[in-house]
């Protein structure tokens, strides 16, 4: 049959048309075997009730959809954040083209990284003729200027040396003996993508810093976004470093890489800090970091290898940016500007304009534990209410210094902090105890379906949903795009429920 390319079809037409349907209706008499309509109903609307919430509560042997990722995926993502590198997975095609791919949907770029290609007999034997020659043709083939090595589970059960495998490359003359190969082992079957991503960037410091401690500071302070997937959030932080004047170095800044231009020219290692910069920073004055909980152990080494003064700062919100501002200054003697002075008077005054739509309203929230912190406290500072916090890899100190948070603020009181539960528990919540707004990411699309509570669409990944990522989120600037997609999720739902002629539109409001 002849092809017409003006009559391709978008998938969510494409599965509507009769041929599919009818797929579909025989697949289900012949090979699935279902109940019928009414027992699925009936089965449905009991798993919306306590008495189910309580068997939920109970499982232990099973997870369903964890609102996490792999280890190797937040290894690779930051990995991306330095100049000329490619991620490198010791493991299976499969494994690195979910990681690549996971990436990609989110970004909608490509997303560069490369696999040993590790198959059953490398499951038997070891790895290391996979990373010998692996190291080999990505060096001669992609050019890197550093190539940062992690795990999947396979490597991992099978016990691969990384700095045995990667000592072997480059005495096999795989690799130049001088050249970079930083390595963190990340086995997907503990920890999460936050913990990935903290072993990388402590093996990719350690590496480059190695002999390069002076007895003099370079004047520097060094910045570790974390886990943070917005590129805007990297490019407001330089801005407010620049109008500060304060001289710094990101560790490591992706956000060119992960929004790269186009311009007709492709570029496979687009931005990414300087490798020189980074192997510098452990002279710098002191180390900021701006997550705490995807950067711990990363942390604990720099302030015991570098002898350098970290510190955690959120700067979401007012009262995180105020603080994170005053810090610096403290720090490096420079004058908040007026510009930023400016800046705060218009999200007060933005928060001003909104708060009466936000205030006493009840939410939901769940993702990475900085991300819930950050929120959190900001929709505090507008007089929401969390109801269910849930963190699925969150660990006690977060659950001990978010309860903190909630107690220090009078709309937290009702809150309940959930860690190592997934998002079945939350529908579960939801059902039984709505709330008006949840805020998630693209995951949280199947319980706004089934509960239909509006979801305010915030973290990783986001994959139905184009250029969020680009916004900034901390800072003042990035206060008013969070204000934006709160107030206005809240006023989209109070039309659509607000938009039956001469019923429910008796006192519709057009000027809010």
């Amino acid at each position: 049959m002849p092809q017409n390319p003006e009559q391709i079809k978008d998938h969510a037409e494409l599965f509507q048309q009769p041929e599919y349907q009818e797929l579909f209706k025989n697949k289900r008499e012949q090979f699935e075997g279902g109940h019928s309509d009414e027992e699925v109903e009936r089965v449905s609307e009991w798993t919306k009730s306590w008495e189910y919430r309580e068997k939920n509560f109970a499982r232990e042997a099973l997870t369903v959809n964890p609102a996490k990722g792999c280890q190797p995926l937040g290894a690779i993502f930051a990995a991306a954040g330095f100049e000329g590198t490619l991620p490198f997975v010791q493991g299976s095609q499969g494994c690195v083209a979910y990681f690549r791919t996971h990436l990609s949907r989110h970004y909608k770029e490509p997303f560069s990284a490369v696999s040993s290609s590790m198959t059953e007999d490398a499951a038997v034997f070891g790895g290391l003729n996979n990373m010998i020659e692996g190291l080999q043709v990505a060096y001669q083939l992609y050019k890197p200027k550093m190539i940062a090595v992690s795990t999947t589970c396979m490597a991992e059960v099978i016990g691969d040396d990384l700095g045995a495998f990667i000592g072997n490359a480059k005495n096999a003359d795989a690799i130049p003996q001088d050249f970079p190969v930083p390595f963190a082992h990340t086995p997907s079957f503990v920890g999460s993508h936050i913990t990935g991503y903290d072993n990388m960037m402590k093996g990719i410091l350690s590496n480059l810093t190695e002999g390069k401690k002076k007895n003099t500071t370079n004047g520097k302070l060094n910045f570790v976004p974390g886990f943070d997937t917005y590129t805007g959030n990297n490019r407001e932080i330089k801005r407010i470093l620049g109008l500060m004047g304060i001289d710094h170095t990101i560790l490591a800044d992706n956000s060119d890489y992960l929004d790269s231009p186009n311009n007709g020219e492709y570029n496979m290692y687009p931005g990414g800090t300087k490798l020189e910069d980074a192997a510098d920073s452990i002279n710098a004055n002191g180390t900021v970091f701006l997550q705490g909980y995807s950067t711990q152990k990363t942390q604990e080494y720099v302030k015991e290898k570098w002898g350098q003064q970290t510190k955690v700062l959120r700067p979401w919100g007012v009262k995180g940016t105020d603080e994170f501002l005053m810090t610096l200054s403290e720090l490096t003697g420079k004058p908040i500007p007026e510009e930023l002075e400016i800046e705060r008077g218009r999200l007060v005054d933005a928060m001003t304009d909104s708060y009466a739509w936000i205030h006493g309203k009840k939410f939901a929230i769940y993702g990475d534990p900085d991300l819930i912190i950050s929120v959190v406290s900001f929709l505090l500072e507008l007089g929401a209410e969390p109801v269910h916090i849930l963190c699925n890899n969150g660990d006690n100190e977060f659950k001990k210094e978010m309860e903190a948070i909630l107690s220090a603020s009078p709309f937290g009181k009702q809150a309940t902090v959930w860690i190592q539960k997934d998002l079945w528990h939350l529908r579960s919540l939801l059902f039984t105890e709505p709330v008006d707004f949840f805020v998630g990411n693209s995951y949280g699309k199947y319980l706004w379906r089934d509960t239909k509570i509006p979801m305010v669409r915030i973290g990783y990944p986001l994959f139905d949903r184009h250029h969020l990522h680009r916004y900034p989120t901390v800072g003042y600037q990035g206060g008013l795009n969070l204000l934006n997609w709160v107030v206005n999720t809240l006023l989209d739902e109070l039309d659509r429920n607000t938009n039956i002629t001469g019923k429910t539109d008796i006192s519709f409001d057009l000027i809010r």
